[in-house]
């Protein structure tokens, strides 16, 4: 089954053309060379992009089950927190305030400075079958994951508590509104990207309908109608003055299709 997906509405930087997407239901669904999206949240669509395949909403669960939360690839966060919420359940409140579905978070090991997804992971489940977390390979916003991830169990303890909520909102508060799709490039090691875009005279740089966003430098921003063209050519120039003015190769976060 497929699904026309127009991604200059549906993806969080509203930039992208209407392209057909394949509903992936079970593993024998699964199609070969198809780039496997979520919620879009991280990810920057060209307008001739690859195949792309989703899951369908069999993949939307949560519960508890031999004392484990599991937990569908294709829930939302903010399911995530409020099943968290009413059932009394502590260490996922970062999620209330970072966009994206369960697999993508946590292909992308997803968090919040030292918070992160797979400090309470367990195991995952791809096609390939179960995979405890000691044998995969992880870090920052980092993880190396074969294949469709389908489902996850993690740790949990009791105690949900609205003020870790109120705590991580804060940390997001110097964070544009505007449509993005999150941190452009990830933190250099003892550095830090926004800084760096903004030291070489790009914060609030606009090209089109895209900009570096004057509020966090390192958030590349749709201030209406911006393209794939535009987007590119503002991310290849900080890449190229960053590394020009610092000796700094910025790796990117954003997923580029």
């Amino acid at each position: 089954m497929t699904k026309q997906i127009d991604f200059s509405r549906f993806s969080s930087i509203k930039v992208g053309p209407v392209s057909d997407v394949i509903v992936v239901n079970d593993c024998s669904e699964l199609p070969r060379n198809a780039h496997i999206i979520g919620s879009c949240s991280n990810i920057l669509i060209s307008d001739n992009p690859p195949p792309l395949c989703m899951l369908s909403k069999a993949f939307d669960f949560i519960m508890i089950k031999n004392d484990l939360l599991h937990i569908g690839a294709a829930t939302p966060s903010g399911k995530i927190v409020s099943f968290c919420k009413k059932h009394d359940i502590g260490g996922f409140e970062f999620l209330a305030h970072l966009p994206g579905k369960l697999g993508g978070l946590v292909k992308m090991n997803a968090g919040l400075k030292e918070y992160e997804i797979f400090n309470n992971l367990v195991s995952l489940r791809t096609c390939s079958g179960e995979f405890p977390k000691e044998s995969l390979e992880f870090g920052y916003r980092y993880t190396k994951i074969e294949g469709m991830i389908l489902e996850a169990a993690f740790a949990y303890e009791r105690g949900f508590d609205p003020a870790k909520v109120e705590m991580f909102r804060k940390m997001r508060a110097n964070q544009p509104s505007t449509p993005s799709a999150g941190s452009c490039f990830k933190n250099p090691p003892g550095e830090y990207a926004g800084r760096l875009i903004e030291a070489v005279g790009l914060k609030g740089k606009r090209l089109g309908g895209m900009g570096w966003s004057d509020v966090h430098a390192n958030f590349l921003v749709n201030y209406g109608g911006g393209t794939f063209v535009e987007a590119m050519e503002l991310i290849e120039e900080a890449e190229e003055m960053v590394l020009q003015a610092y000796n700094i190769t910025l790796e990117r976060e954003i997923i580029i299709l």
